[in-house]
């Protein structure tokens, strides 16, 4: 008898602390749940401060909406075939996928069309800066991409666009009249600066997540701030200081490039030299560079071991970087855990 009761006492503590295992369990598996959640419906995502906007084109809900309808539909151009879309589609990580890209007239562009994701952080606009504001950037990229060749073709757009009642009554409502060219550009300006991409398991770690990185992104992660020296362009919370560094990319041509250095000639540093772009969601828009070059993150990890050597490459790399097969496999699952929340890219209903 007493070694029954011993057993039966025995037997309900083991219960007793399973079941206060299992509720242990499920009260950590609910927190992280609950903080998954917060961190998804989060805005601007975690990660990333509120996306700056100029005085004189503040954010509103009514002039997103008129942005979004607007950069999905090709009457904005001079043929009407193309629009903003064509060469920042969603589905390519807001870029193209091609090395380089046709203009509306069937010209070919000479550099990559790169990634909106985050764009609303940047300090200057183009792979060599000649823009220093998202407004007149994308008033620029209209003109010489979409065929709208002056001023005098944008305002005539603007106004066919205003003859469509849908759009009619949007733009009254935004601007408190008939659409102009730069209220076209505003109103993109607007949706532009909501494509963000926040929340990433890099993002995660960071907030001191400790099961956010598998082992590999782990290990990753410390070679990209050791060994690799990726942080020595790639920090803070964009993950780059957008500035222009020559790595090599073009040097390698009769008639190199000269990107920022025709902009800004007085320092022959910036002879060949590009905008150092943002790695998040990197993976979600190859190829790279501003040629276009890699359609791979091994390709351009490997590049990175020999670049190509000329008089104004980069002090930062000078050398190359030596990691071996295991350690190149490791800095790409980081840069995979840079990719982060993506914005909603379903096409809207055009009036």
């Amino acid at each position: 008898m007493r070694r029954h009761a011993v057993f039966v006492l025995g037997l309900a503590a083991v219960t007793t602390a399973a079941a206060t295992k299992t509720a242990a369990t499920k009260t950590a598996a609910t927190k992280t749940t609950a903080t998954k959640k917060a961190d998804e419906a989060r805005w601007p995502p975690l990660g990333l401060p509120e996306p700056p906007a100029p005085a004189d084109n503040p954010q509103t809900p009514e002039k997103i909406a008129l942005g979004r309808q607007l950069f999905f539909d090709t009457r904005l151009s001079k043929s009407g075939t193309m629009g903003c879309v064509t060469c920042h589609l969603p589905e390519k990580g807001w870029a193209d996928g091609k090395a380089l890209s046709k203009k509306d007239d069937g010209t070919m562009n000479t550099r990559h069309t790169p990634t909106l994701l985050n764009v609303a952080y940047n300090t200057t606009f183009y792979w060599d800066g000649r823009a220093p504001t998202l407004e007149k950037q994308i008033f620029a990229a209209w003109k010489s991409q979409m065929g709208v060749a002056d001023d005098k073709t944008a305002a005539e757009i603007a106004t066919k666009l205003g003859a469509v009642a849908g759009y009619k009554d949007a733009f009254a409502k935004v601007f408190g009249g008939a659409p102009t060219s730069d209220d076209v550009v505003k109103a993109l300006a607007a949706f532009t600066r909501t494509l963000v991409s926040g929340n990433s398991a890099y993002d995660r770690a960071e907030a001191g997540q400790a099961k956010a990185y598998t082992p590999a992104q782990k290990r990753g992660a410390e070679l990209f701030k050791t060994k690799a020296k990726c942080s020595l362009c790639h920090a803070g919370f964009a993950l780059t200081a957008w500035e222009f560094k020559n790595i090599g990319i073009g040097m390698d041509k009769p008639s190199p490039d000269p990107g920022r250095g025709k902009i800004d000639a007085s320092d022959p540093k910036l002879i060949g030299a590009f905008k150092v772009p943002s790695l998040r969601s990197v993976s979600k828009s190859a190829p790279y560079m501003h040629d276009g070059r890699f359609n791979t993150l091994a390709e351009v990890v490997d590049y990175f071991e020999k670049p190509i050597d000329n008089p104004h490459l980069d002090e930062k790399i000078k050398g190359g970087v030596s990691l071996t097969a295991a350690e190149k496999k490791d800095l790409i699952e980081l840069l995979k855990a840079l990719d982060g929340s993506q914005p909603d890219g379903a096409r809207p209903k055009l009036p």
